[in-house]
């Protein structure tokens, strides 16, 4: 079984001020139905024209966009009386239609002791921003060799933006503020990928409360079952992609992170919105592109999605999902995503990690990673969704070494890395991925 601990402070007239939190991922299976009154397809057709003619046909509502202005692929609905079957199979007999496939939703189905990191608040200079020593001084940094890194080639990721598909992330965080932009929600259709609007406002985050024990709350689709606050499903997932832009921004600290909200608090999200938010990423400026989330099995859209996003320069990481299978999991399993798995600070595999040599480049540390949370606090966590972006922000120093680097050069650097079982290349290792670089601009 898997268990969380936490830090928390009592609860006052329904506001929660909190520290630290210790999160143990889970083993889940994703669960996936048709949502709403209304049933969701994406579409892709030859043009919007085709698409409206053949709704008229078929019985179907256009709704909007999904690839960024590109006008193919799109969002449509149907009344939750007709046989899905059925309809996909009328549409895609009709002129202009290329392909069609079920809009999932994933729903939230629902360790030990909290690492010393998270009881390190001794604040140090981190690039200007003032953080825990537990954060910059945790095992994990020393085990891919971050500090050599950055002492020996100076990179911080500095002009670099990576793109963070999740829960949002804080940009008023005090560690991150000044990095993170504003982004975009998909969840709500607004500017600002930030986790803030999940949440009551009123949480000051100030007071600090002793480790406690939380229910197990376990969550598909994101690799990582993350915190129980307030004890609410709804709030299941609050704080992952904080963790996430944390870890990225504690490799690359001067690398700008690009927050496109995908996942709601409870965990669950559309395909539709994790497709708008790579495009997103394309149209946008992203370099980096970090998804800690995986599908059990593969999907023509995001196939295409991230065909376009390598096509673009995009370097493009994921997370192999935390089943403890020798399984696939998806996007970190297709080719043109680095998927990387998690080790603990033995460099021995998970025992929660998915593995696979023939689905997984890569593995990371995923084990008590000390990481920022929402409203000035940090976290502890375990799972595939925190070895993820260790290499998201590697690429980030490597693209601000190379910029014009594409996917296969980074996979090819990464790939300099510790041998371990379980996945092609071995364990990262930051400076020995940087200095295979040290070549540049004349590396093949």
């Amino acid at each position: 079984m898997i268990r969380m601990v936490a830090n928390r402070s009592r609860f006052v007239r329904r506001r929660t001020v909190l520290s630290g939190f210790l999160v143990l991922a889970t083993m889940w299976t994703v669960v996936v139905s048709p949502v709403g009154a209304d049933q969701r397809f994406v579409v892709r057709t030859t043009g919007l024209q085709a698409l409206n003619t053949g709704c008229l046909i078929a019985g179907c509502t256009v709704q909007y966009a999904l690839d960024g202005g590109a006008g193919q692929l799109f969002l449509v609905t149907t009344s939750d009386s007709v046989d899905p079957q059925t309809f996909l199979t009328s549409l895609l007999s009709l002129f202009g239609i290329v392909d069609a496939e079920r809009d999932y939703v994933v729903r939230t189905l629902g360790a030990s002791a909290a690492p010393p990191g998270l009881y390190d608040r001794t604040p140090v200079d981190y690039y200007g921003s003032a953080v825990w020593h537990g954060y910059v001084a945790q095992p994990a940094a020393a085990r891919v060799a971050l500090g050599d890194a950055q002492h020996s080639f100076g990179l911080t990721g500095q002009g670099v933006t990576v793109a963070v598909i999740d829960t949002g992330v804080d940009a008023d965080h005090p560690v991150l503020r000044g990095v993170v932009t504003g982004g975009y929600d998909f969840t709500r259709n607004w500017a600002r990928g930030s986790e803030r609007n999940d949440v009551n406002a009123s949480w000051d985050g100030q007071s600090y409360a002793s480790a406690w024990q939380v229910n197990q709350s376990t969550m598909v689709i994101l690799d990582q079952s993350t915190m129980v606050i307030l004890d609410s499903p709804d709030l299941a997932a609050f704080g992952h992609g904080t963790m996430v832009a944390g870890v990225i921004h504690l490799v690359a600290p001067q690398a700008t992170i690009l927050p496109l909200k995908a996942f709601r608090a409870d965990g669950s999200g559309y395909s539709s919105d994790v497709l708008r938010a790579i495009y997103y990423a394309i149209y946008n400026g992203a370099k980096v592109l970090n998804m800690s989330f995986s599908y059990p099995e593969p999907s023509q859209e995001l196939g295409r999605a991230l065909d376009a996003a390598a096509s673009g320069g995009l370097l493009a990481i994921g997370s192999a999902g935390n089943t403890g299978q020798h399984v696939a999991a998806y996007p970190a399993a297709l080719s043109n995503v680095i998927g990387v798995a998690s080790t603990n600070d033995s460099d021995v595999l998970s025992q929660f990690s998915n593995y696979g040599a023939d689905f997984f480049l890569l593995a990371a540390p995923g084990e008590a990673i000390v990481s920022t949370y929402p409203l000035g606090t940090y976290a502890a966590a375990w799972g595939t969704s925190f070895s993820a972006p260790f290499a998201a922000g590697t690429a980030a120093l490597l693209a601000q070494l190379t910029p014009s680097i594409d996917q296969g050069q980074t996979a090819a650097a990464v790939g300099n890395a510790v041998p371990v079982d379980g996945v092609a290349r071995g364990r990262l290792d930051v400076f020995r991925a940087v200095n295979s670089r040290m070549c540049s601009p004349s590396c093949p």
